[in-house]
């Protein structure tokens, strides 16, 4: 016979013996948990896809000379914009709270956000700082004098889309800025 009659390989695995593999697949990630927040979407304009918090940004790697003096890897160079796109989208990722820098739900204020992206690597105290004083800065210009921009974030008139607003507008000043 011609190799295009030949009856095709059998399946290395048949699902359908009665073995009841299939069943224990399942039975085994029903027993998995669920996840505790799913992703959001990034929009794009080709289309939108789930993409984490940090995408489009470097990971903090540990290099050998890292693992061998058993330091923690460098923290991945960003802008004071980065940074502060980095919360904005920390926020959008784990939720805004008022009243408190996070809660067991992993909800997080201004503040939070902030950290959270410093202690995953991103920047140092000093971008934070920068990024802070831009905040002030935009807060100021826009005729919202607080102490600090946790007194703002913690308002009871602020929402959460005001936050986002207001860190878009100051890393939109400090890239104009150049910092």
């Amino acid at each position: 016979m011609s190799d295009t009659l030949r009856a095709p390989h059998a399946p290395l695995l048949d699902l359908v013996d009665g073995s009841g593999l299939a069943e224990e697949i399942e039975a085994y990630l029903a027993t998995l948990p669920v996840p505790a927040r799913p992703a959001g979407p990034y929009i794009s304009p080709l289309g939108s896809t789930l993409q984490p918090w940090n995408a489009g940004y470097p990971l903090p790697r540990r290099t050998l000379l890292d693992r061998v003096a058993r330091r923690p890897a460098r923290p991945a160079d960003v802008t004071v914009a980065g940074h502060l796109t980095l919360t904005s989208r920390y926020l959008t990722a784990h939720g805004w709270l008022q009243g408190a820098m996070w809660d067991a739900a992993g909800r997080v204020c201004l503040l939070g956000a902030q950290a959270a992206v410093l202690a995953h690597g991103y920047g140092t105290p000093y971008t934070v700082r920068r990024a802070r004083a831009q905040v002030m800065e935009v807060l100021h210009a826009t005729g919202r004098p607080v102490d600090s921009p946790d007194t703002y974030n913690d308002r009871p008139t602020t929402t959460r889309a005001d936050v986002h607003q207001l860190l878009a507008h100051a890393a939109t000043r400090a890239l104009h800025l150049g910092i």
